[in-house]
């Protein structure tokens, strides 16, 4: 006849190994579980990407590449159609430069402040207030820019429209500044307080330690935020349908009416035949949207790498 201690022991020992076998088969099921959703979503995106290629490449039955990325008149409706997207490059280019200028700096600013300077009080109730602009719906945000700064434009800047290059970025700059801050002020505070002591150990003072050591040991997740912040700004379609001015014609100032690729396709797939030219170069602009943004996560991720901080 066995201890009571004995069976008291061996019941505890059942017990851990049934506990141990239940965690593993819990732990290979949501393995695999989480493995197919990954493989989905590539298989998805995979989808995607051939139905835009399946549908843009025919364009160049009708025009060739050279004429469809140089060309400086896009008429795809007329007797003669032309299909010329310089215009709608060089303008979302320029608004995607000019929205950097202004959001990348401040954004940078905030995220500093934040991190380095803000007292835990208003750093409790401001970032909050900053992060809740990402979630203002872009057509507020172009609402906005009609309603408010256009007519702002139109009459303290003498010119005579304000649905213009600077109104796009400006309301771009404004969406992309939450995105860049956030993700900049959260890289910033990752640095260890030890870099910080040592530098103030060798006798540096806080601006001396944030510009020379703490922005360059953040320079990664920094990188990367001006990356995700760019792309939104390339991306964004319904302010610059709104606010751009919807010219196709190349800008010559900052107050001129342009046309990005996203607010071209917006604007005319609903009246393109399906089948048709129009219809194929509208996807044809997709796939170098899709391209431009394919490009831009390769930069982030080799800048990522590049200036990741590597430490004990």
């Amino acid at each position: 006849m066995q201890h009571p201690s004995v069976e008291t022991d061996m019941t505890e020992k059942e017990k851990r190994n049934t506990r141990i076998g239940m965690s593993l088969v819990a732990e290979n099921f949501f393995e695999k579980f989480f493995m197919i959703i990954g493989l989905s979503c590539l298989f998805v995106l995979l989808l995607i990407m051939i139905f835009l290629f399946t549908e843009g490449i025919p364009i160049l039955k009708d025009v060739s590449i050279t004429d469809f990325l140089l060309g400086t008149q896009w008429y795809p409706t007329s007797v003669n159609p032309r299909f010329g997207i310089l215009p709608l490059i060089a303008a979302s280019v320029a608004v995607t430069l000019l929205a950097s200028f202004f959001a990348v700096p401040l954004s940078l600013a905030i995220a500093v402040y934040f991190a380095e300077l803000a007292s835990p009080r208003v750093r409790e109730f401001v970032k909050p207030a900053v992060e809740v602009i990402a979630s203002i719906p872009s057509v507020i945000i172009g609402f906005f820019g009609m309603v408010v700064v256009a007519p702002f434009l139109q009459r303290y800047c003498n010119i005579d429209t304000g649905l213009n290059l600077f109104n796009a970025s400006l309301m771009l700059a404004f969406m992309a500044i939450p995105t860049i801050a956030s993700i900049s002020e959260d890289a910033i505070s990752s640095v260890p307080m030890s870099l910080k002591e040592a530098s103030y150990a060798l006798g540096a003072d806080r601006w001396e330690t944030i510009f020379h050591i703490t922005i360059p040991a953040a320079l990664s997740g920094i990188w990367t935020a001006i990356i995700l912040g760019i792309s939104r700004v390339i991306g964004e379609t319904m302010v610059v349908l709104m606010v751009a001015g919807g010219a196709a014609v190349m800008p010559g100032s900052l107050f001129d009416p342009v046309r990005p690729l996203t607010s071209n396709i917006a604007a005319e797939m609903a009246e393109a035949p399906v089948g048709g030219s129009h219809y194929h170069a509208l996807f044809a602009i997709g796939i170098i949207l899709f391209i431009i943004t394919f490009f831009f996560n390769l930069i982030a991720d080799y800048l990522s790498s590049k200036y990741k901080f590597k430490g004990n």
